[in-house]
């Protein structure tokens, strides 16, 4: 069935179609019709689930904490300044191995208040266990929510899927929506491995000693390392039974490519457009889509980006300080590899801004002009 969606209802579908049984939330824009179009969903019975009002997104996360933990498939959602007050707690979701599925619609950090698109709210949450997808456009945010079930619940990790304020969230794109058969047929209803039981009683989370902590803590690394393979095979799987493939990253013609750009979220779409303008003119031009960021997919980024001569990163965040996030880590990924491109990194599109075709363009021009990049991120298209 084909409908004309806004991702925030593409977001609710995916939930819908998932057979979530819990959710809790506490709106805030840009992703307050996730959870509007959820309580309307219980309210007619058309999804058979618990929606629990809270006061606070420190709430929503602590109530969806507690209901996985007795095995029930929970979501929530949030955005900005509401994520950032769940952070104590999505350490806890994490370090708890609770496979909560959560949406997160980017939008910039105030002050400034801005409430557009803006990657740095889920970015400044990187290290506290979630796995994190940036998704380009709607029908990735219905397939990445269904997806995220089947990752999270194969390695006991949380996962979070991010996408753009309003370029996504509030914009209407056509959405394939499977049938609830075709979704049960591939998403089995979750069994948990570990869940409180009044049946069985016993403590979750107690105080752990020095002699334990440290192998807790490398076990649930392993967990992450683990989940790369898994995203990729939950792609392929779910290609095979719905025809539209995913995986931690997608390569579009690197494999003989000069110039790739690499972008994440919506900007990889307008990054598309050019690079096909560019083959025709008969320019060696590569995308890598960054589509996981945690755990970061290392091996897949050398394999893409190494022998290309020079690589574009295009980041819509900044790490205070330091410069774009995903160029960072890319500079990490290939610091050790012999056949490494050189890499730019733009700073571009924060709190909302839009990134042009002519843009990228502009980006791709730069590059080939010049020599060495800038040691430092360079921010383009400021108003100064």
């Amino acid at each position: 069935m084909k409908k004309v969606l806004m991702g925030n209802h593409a977001a609710s579908w995916g939930v819908q179609l998932s057979r979530v049984k819990m959710i809790s939330a506490y709106p805030i824009t840009p992703q307050t019709h996730i959870v509007e179009e959820l309580s309307e969903m219980c309210g007619d019975g058309s999804l058979d689930a618990r929606f629990l009002k809270v006061e606070s997104e420190h709430s929503a996360m602590a109530s969806v904490i507690a209901s996985q933990a007795t095995g029930v498939r929970s979501f929530t959602a949030s955005s900005s300044n509401g994520l950032a007050l769940m952070h104590e707690l999505l350490h806890w979701a994490a370090g708890a191995r609770l496979p909560i599925v959560m949406v997160n619609v980017n939008r910039a950090l105030a002050p400034g208040w801005n409430i557009w698109a803006d990657q740095g709210d889920s970015l400044s949450q990187r290290d506290t266990g979630w796995i994190q997808i940036y998704v380009e456009d709607n029908q990735e945010v219905l397939d990445s929510v269904i997806q995220g079930y089947r990752i999270a619940e194969s390695v006991d990790l949380p996962v979070m899927i991010c996408y753009d304020a309003f370029f996504l969230s509030h914009t209407y794109e056509p959405v394939d929506i499977p049938s609830y058969d075709e979704v049960d047929a591939w998403l089995p209803p979750y069994t948990p491995t570990n869940h409180l039981d009044p049946e069985k009683p016993k403590s979750f989370y107690p105080l752990v000693m020095p002699d334990n902590y440290m192998e807790i803590k490398y076990k649930f690394q392993q967990a992450h390392e683990q989940a790369i393979g898994v995203i990729d095979e939950v792609g392929q799987s779910f290609g095979t039974s719905f025809d539209r493939y995913y995986g931690v990253v997608e390569a579009v013609q690197c494999e003989d490519a000069d110039i790739i750009l690499v972008t994440s979220g919506t900007i990889t779409s307008p990054a598309r457009l050019v690079l096909e303008e560019m083959r025709q003119k008969g320019e060696k031009v590569g995308l890598l889509k960054m589509r996981t960021f945690r755990p970061f997919p290392v091996k897949a980024v050398q394999q893409a980006l190494n022998g290309a001569k020079k690589a574009i990163v295009v980041d819509r965040n900044c790490s205070w300080g330091k410069g774009g996030i995903f160029a960072d880590e890319i500079k990490s990924a290939m610091s050790n590899t012999t056949d490494a491109p050189m890499i730019y990194s733009y700073i571009a599109g924060l709190g909302g801004r839009s990134i042009t075709p002519d843009d990228i363009r502009g980006l791709i021009e730069e590059a080939i002009e010049s020599d060495s990049p800038s040691s430092e991120s360079v921010w383009k298209g400021l108003k100064l």
